[in-house]
Formats: structure tokens, C-alpha cells, sequence
């Protein structure tokens, strides 16, 4: 078994574990429900895109990297449902490297920035983008006109999420984007887009923890104060972001 089949095998089992996909449907529902349309940018093993789906949503399922594109028809496959992208998603259409590391394809990436910031940073020795490949570059804009205004995004790009977001120019009702202690800038950048987007009302959840750290959304400049104040050990998270600030009390 190759070490690349060897990490998503460990991806797989962490992602699939017992009891998680109702922790994942449990928190997701309250961003979809049957009919409802939802893009997953960075989809990796697919366990989010598998809860949208069981919570009755069409699933936009975006991921660049071709052996993952793989499993993901394995596992979604005579599923209409879900639609399979294998693209990045950008600032605007083109052409870009994907940095892959084939030990831990999670954390493959189209930002150099977020390579060079995990260079040396404690919790990220031995991350290694051994190879790279040209991946041709959507938007979110060019999904929506192709598949239909989603109600929910989910962005995990591993430091690309800021590009995403500028090709953004109609705000779902809701979206999430990781974050990481790394690139706390590219997390900043992502709420001013969102703002300016017209979202007031943000929560986060840290790690793979799917419950929100604040007991009530909070506005933009609160979170970004938050991200700032993290230990360098918390790592990484995600930012939700809603028009309709009820879908995010815990």
C-alpha cells in the first residue's frame, strides 16, 4: 500500500469514526435541509458532503486532487445527487499548482503563503509538499451559475480560503471557512470579504469539534479578535458565518 493510500485510509477511518455522522448531521441541519443546495470546496474524504446528503441537500462537491477525486466517486457513486467538481476555487477562472504532500493529503494547497507559515511551526514539523500539479481554477460565482445559488459553503483550502471568498459576489445564507493559527491574516481577511458581503453574525468551532465557542454570534472585528487572542495550540477551526443570525446559537 502506497503511503498516499496508507493517509487516506487514516483520513477515512478518522472521518467516518462511529457516532460522528450524526454529531456532523446534528450541527449541519441547521444550515439545510431537503432541496436544499450545498457547495463543499475541499471536499478530501467527503464526510461532510455525506451529511449534507443525508440531511436531504444536493451536494456540489469540489476537489482538485485526482486520486481523491477517485474514492470520491467510489463512495458517492449511482448517487445523483452529489456532483463532482475537480477543480480548485479561486479569485477568478485560470489555471494554478496544487502543492500536494502525499502523506498527508488533507493539507494540500494552491498558496505558497500557507507553506511557507507551516515551515518551522511547532505542530507542523515533518509537513512535506513533495510534488505539485496544474489544477484548472473555478469561482464560486461560476458554480452558482452553473449548479444554482447555494444555501450553505463549506471552504476548507488549507490557506487559499481568502481567494475563495473574492470570487464570491452573492452571499449564501450561510458559509463556513477553516481557519488556522498559522495564517490568523488570511482568517482576518476572509471577515472583512464576508462583511462586506453584508454577514454580521459569526461563530467558530475549534478543531473537529462540532460545537460553537460563543454562546451568541458575534460581529466581524469580535472574531477576528478572537482568532488573534488563540494559543498557537489550538491550530485550526472553522467560521460560520450567517444573514440570519439564529442558525448560529449553540
Amino acid at each position: 500500500m502506497t503511503g498516499f493510500a496508507k493517509a487516506v485510509g487514516a483520513s477515512l477511518r478518522t472521518y467516518y469514526a462511529p457516532g460522528r455522522a450524526a454529531v456532523l448531521d446534528g450541527f449541519y441541519a441547521r444550515f439545510l435541509g431537503a432541496g436544499d443546495l450545498a457547495f463543499d470546496v475541499g471536499t478530501h474524504v467527503g464526510d461532510r458532503s455525506a451529511s449534507f446528503r443525508r440531511l436531504g441537500a444536493r451536494v456540489v462537491a469540489v476537489e482538485p486532487q485526482p486520486r481523491l477525486a477517485r474514492a470520491l466517486r467510489l463512495l458517492f457513486r449511482g448517487d445523483a445527487g452529489t456532483t463532482l467538481v475537480q477543480s480548485l476555487v479561486g479569485a477568478q477562472p485560470g489555471e494554478a499548482m496544487l502543492r500536494l504532500n502525499t502523506a498527508n493529503p488533507t493539507v494540500a494547497t494552491a498558496s505558497d503563503a500557507f507553506i511557507a507559515a507551516a515551515d518551522g511551526a511547532a505542530g507542523w514539523e515533518g509537513q512535506r509538499w513533495d510534488s505539485a500539479i496544474a489544477r484548472p481554477v473555478t469561482t464560486l460565482d461560476a458554480l452558482a451559475m452553473q449548479h444554482g445559488l447555494p444555501a450553505f459553503v463549506k471552504i476548507d483550502v488549507e490557506g487559499f480560503e481568502a481567494a475563495v471568498l473574492r470570487g464570491l459576489s452573492r452571499p449564501p445564507r450561510a458559509l463556513s471557512f477553516e481557519f488556522t493559527t498559522i495564517q490568523r491574516g488570511v482568517a482576518a481577511e476572509c471577515l472583512v470579504l464576508l462583511a462586506a458581503l453584508g454577514y454580521r453574525a459569526f461563530n467558530a468551532c475549534l478543531g473537529e469539534g462540532m460545537a460553537f465557542a460563543h454562546p451568541a454570534p458575534i460581529g466581524a472585528q469580535a472574531m477576528a479578535a478572537w482568532i488573534a487572542a488563540l494559543p498557537h495550540e489550538a491550530n485550526s477551526g472553522d467560521v460560520y458565518a450567517a444573514l440570519a443570525p439564529e442558525r448560529l446559537f449553540p
